[in-house]
């Protein structure tokens, strides 16, 4: 049986980075699919790359749904394990798989019996958008694993085990990276078979994952993957993880209409720029969730556990950290933007789009990564309501803003200012929140 790592001891930097170093790596394989289609997709021509990426939204919107189960593992498993009740973190384990199971075929198949509707609120080109159409319907077979695997990722970082998702992960994108070039071009399926690349990767990693939890490491003693819903265990889940989804599926629905205003105001083009410079803008993103997430782990247990003071040397650790990283990733954004985007999609057109993307959106790259790191304190405390307020109150501001500035003159420039500015005011109002209620809740 893997070894459940107590994170109420022990020296805190050392722990923190040991757990979150892993998940980061997890985020970044995770967004490196969609980074490696859109590579290969790119020198298919910037149409392929709009269709691919108006799919990366609703993809965005899925994997938001499947926090429900991510974050509800994260942080219930967590909190059982540092009261030391072993037997109520294998309950929460089984109720988290049989409710991410229940939620993605109900999902797929929404997605699958309204792909024409959701990709046409974008008003692109027929030809684009069936591509697209054909390309979500290929990937939309993977969710089921998909969410089975976040949720499986979930109660490893709860455990303090973070590194098995990443090994896991790691394995998925090698195949990934494998499959894209033969699909795509040995075998000219294009989008297509990039798509299918993604689908046979997300089954092997998922069924890696139930191999390892039930005949290597017995995660929790083990415990079964689908039960009979215990209502007290079900509605402590959804309290938990429910808030994260919302805000984290406003933002998706948020950026999907973000998408229509970019394709309105620059077409294919605007639509394009919008997808691939938020996978790159990913970078910072990732980052700071992963970080984010482990930091929810340690102080979920350390919560639990009443060590307090434990929590606020963490969430020091963590802004410095965040500090230092976003800095850096300000400089690489705002001086070497048009060269980070065409290692993607080449082009002079591409080139020029994105210079102009991620130059405004590297000035706040920082506010944007403080924003995520306190959320991990938020929800390690148990508090997901107060991140997902600011998220959903700045990120629903972005579409007037947007329309606002492009009308005025501004076009294309103005819409990313508009999320820039937006990135801001939620750093900034996340920071102040924590510290307003730091004293009462620490």
């Amino acid at each position: 049986m893997a070894a459940i790592k107590d994170l109420t001891r022990g020296p805190i930097g050392k722990q923190l980075f040991y757990l979150s170093l892993p998940i980061i790596s997890t985020s970044f394989i995770q967004m490196a699919y969609s980074l490696t289609d859109m590579a290969w997709v790119g020198r298919l021509g910037p149409e392929s790359v709009a269709a691919v990426g108006a799919v990366g939204i609703l993809v965005w919107l899925t994997n938001s749904v499947s926090l429900l189960n991510k974050v509800g593992a994260e942080i219930s498993v967590a909190q059982a394990i540092g009261t030391q009740d072993l037997d109520k973190a294998r309950c929460y384990a089984s109720h988290n798989v049989s409710i991410s199971l229940i939620i993605s075929l109900i999902w797929a198949g929404f997605l699958f019996a309204f792909s024409y509707p959701l990709l046409g609120i974008y008003k692109i080109e027929a030809a684009i958008e069936l591509e697209a159409v054909t390309y979500l319907r290929i990937v939309l077979f993977g969710f089921p694993f998909l969410f089975l695997s976040a949720t499986f990722t979930g109660i490893y970082n709860a455990a303090g085990l973070s590194k098995i998702p990443f090994y896991i992960n790691s394995i998925g994108l090698i195949l990934n990276l494998v499959l894209d070039p033969v699909f795509i071009f040995a075998l000219d399926m294009g989008t297509a078979g990039a798509a299918l690349a993604t689908l046979i990767s997300q089954v092997v990693v998922c069924l890696l994952f139930f191999a390892r939890i039930k005949l290597r490491d017995r995660l929790l003693g083990s415990f079964p993957f689908f039960v009979r819903l215990q209502p007290d265990c079900v509605r402590k889940i959804v309290n938990l993880g429910l808030p994260v989804t919302l805000f984290n599926g406003f933002f998706a629905i948020i950026n999907l209409l973000m998408g229509r205003i970019s394709s309105i105001f620059g077409g294919h083009i605007g639509l394009m720029t919008l997808t691939a410079g938020g996978q790159i803008e990913g970078l910072a993103w990732n980052t700071s969730q992963g970080f984010s997430t482990g930091l929810s782990a340690f102080v979920a247990q350390n919560y639990a556990a009443g060590k307090k003071s434990r929590i606020l040397r963490a969430y020091r650790s963590g802004l410095a950290i965040t500090t230092v990283f976003g800095l850096l990733l300000t400089l690489l954004f705002v001086f070497y933007g048009g060269e980070v985007f065409t290692l993607f999609v080449p082009g002079q057109i591409a080139f020029d789009a994105g210079q102009l993307f991620l130059r405004i959106e590297g000035y706040t790259m920082l506010f944007m990564m403080v924003e995520i790191t306190i959320q991990g304190v938020f929800f390690g405390t148990g508090r997901t309501l107060p991140p997902a307020l600011i998220s959903s109150v700045f990120n629903l501001l972005r579409i007037p803003l947007a329309i606002i500035l492009a009308k005025n003159g501004m076009g294309l420039a103005g819409i990313w200012w508009a999320i820039s500015l937006t990135s801001l005011l939620k750093g900034l109002t996340a920071f102040s929140w924590f510290q307003a209620i730091k004293k009462r809740i620490l």
